[in-house]
């Protein structure tokens, strides 16, 4: 975009709001457009400081973070940044204001060291740069059209438990793997992915980048809307078809064999490409393990994390797909698998569910019911 990104930072601590000014003060290409202590003082200033990305504090008095991000975007409909806190109340509030819409989320410091400060300046520029010029108001139809058109989509019979999940053991999935990698605007796509996903279906595991204390929360609300089971993958679960493992926020989730299971292992370690937890890790051990008997999805995000992924997928036999740019909050790290060559076939948002049932059956499936 022309000129100079501006940004009006809306947080009721003081020190948060000189913290992060200081960090855009330091940016060339941003600017602070204002400053407010609480949310019916930012939406006052909309119009006087005309930013282009907001950041926004979770937990607010007067009103708080989730009321005022709906009265910004039913006012202007602008790229906002949550501010939440390292806790599990921050990361289910942080996860409603990704649904109403707010394009991503910045964890606050538990610590104050320098190396830990450096980070959070890091991060919070690279999503402001890359979230200024969003079309937040086409996202949000968007996203209305396809909530609609979720509604209006029989839902295929499948035998389910008392507590609605799937029953079917469906044994002959259990060598075989789909490997799934995403980062920002994955809660929602994951959401609607999940939510139209039915079995039976071989065990699949998740990296969303996502921090420490954020993913179990994020696990226990996909959980409540899909027909599989998911939950926070902990070392020592034994994949199973028709499971979901989300990668433990700030930890690598390696696959293992052992005695004939593959097993969940969280791992400390260096961040890798980026990241960590990284979607490269768990994709070359999946690729390690199942070789051909590896599905491959690299989704929405910024980056290029899971590229190299999806290439290790892909040279030991598997097949790899990438979310495509129309359907994508950000096209970041399925564009760079893609213009590297690390992706065989590319898909809508919309159809992911019936996509990867489609291609489940076609290199695997003798009993496979689609969505």
């Amino acid at each position: 975009m022309a000129g100079n990104v501006r940004v009006l930072v809306v947080d009721d601590s003081a020190l948060m709001r000189e913290m992060i000014c200081d960090f855009l003060a330091e940016a060339p290409g941003i600017e602070v457009a204002g400053t407010a202590a609480n949310g019916r003082k930012a939406l006052d200033m909309l119009d006087s400081t005309n930013p282009d990305v907001v950041t926004l504090d979770v937990q607010m008095p007067e009103m708080d973070g989730l009321t005022t991000l709906d009265e910004i975007l039913k006012r202007r409909p602008l790229p906002v940044i949550m501010f939440s806190s390292l806790t599990t109340r921050g990361a289910t509030t942080t996860l409603d204001a990704l649904d109403r819409g707010a394009l991503d989320y910045v964890a606050k410091p538990e610590g104050g060291g320098p190396a830990v400060h450096a980070a959070l300046r890091e991060d919070l520029i690279r999503k402001i740069r890359t979230m200024a010029g969003t079309d937040v108001r086409r996202m949000l139809e968007i996203r209305r059209e396809r909530a609609e058109r979720m509604k209006q989509r029989p839902a295929q019979a499948m035998p389910l438990a008392p507590g609605g999940k799937i029953v079917s053991q469906a044994p002959h999935y259990n060598d075989k793997c789909i490997a799934i990698g995403i980062s920002t605007g994955g809660p929602p796509a994951l959401a609607g992915l999940f939510q139209s996903l039915r079995g039976p279906l071989p065990p699949i595991v998740v990296v969303q980048h996502m921090p420490a204390d954020f993913t179990k929360a994020f696990a226990w609300r996909l959980n409540s809307i899909s027909p599989l089971t998911v939950k926070e993958a902990e070392s020592g679960d034994v994949l199973q078809p028709n499971h979901v493992y989300i990668a433990q926020g700030g930890k690598h989730l390696h696959l293992r064999k052992e005695a004939g299971v593959v097993k969940c292992l969280a791992r400390d370690g260096e961040n890798v490409s980026g990241h960590k937890p990284s979607v490269d890790v768990m994709m070359k051990c999946a690729a390690e393990i199942y070789g051909s008997r590896c599905l491959g999805v690299i989704m929405t995000g910024m980056g290029r994390d899971g590229s190299d992924g999806c290439g290790a997928i892909r040279k030991a036999g598997g097949f790899t797909m990438g979310q495509d740019e129309a359907s994508s909050d950000v096209y970041g790290m399925n564009k760079v698998a893609f213009v590297e060559g690390n992706i065989d076939r590319q898909f809508h948002l919309d159809d992911a569910a019936s996509v990867i049932a489609t291609q489940v059956r076609r290199m695997w499936d003798r009993a496979a019911v689609g969505v």
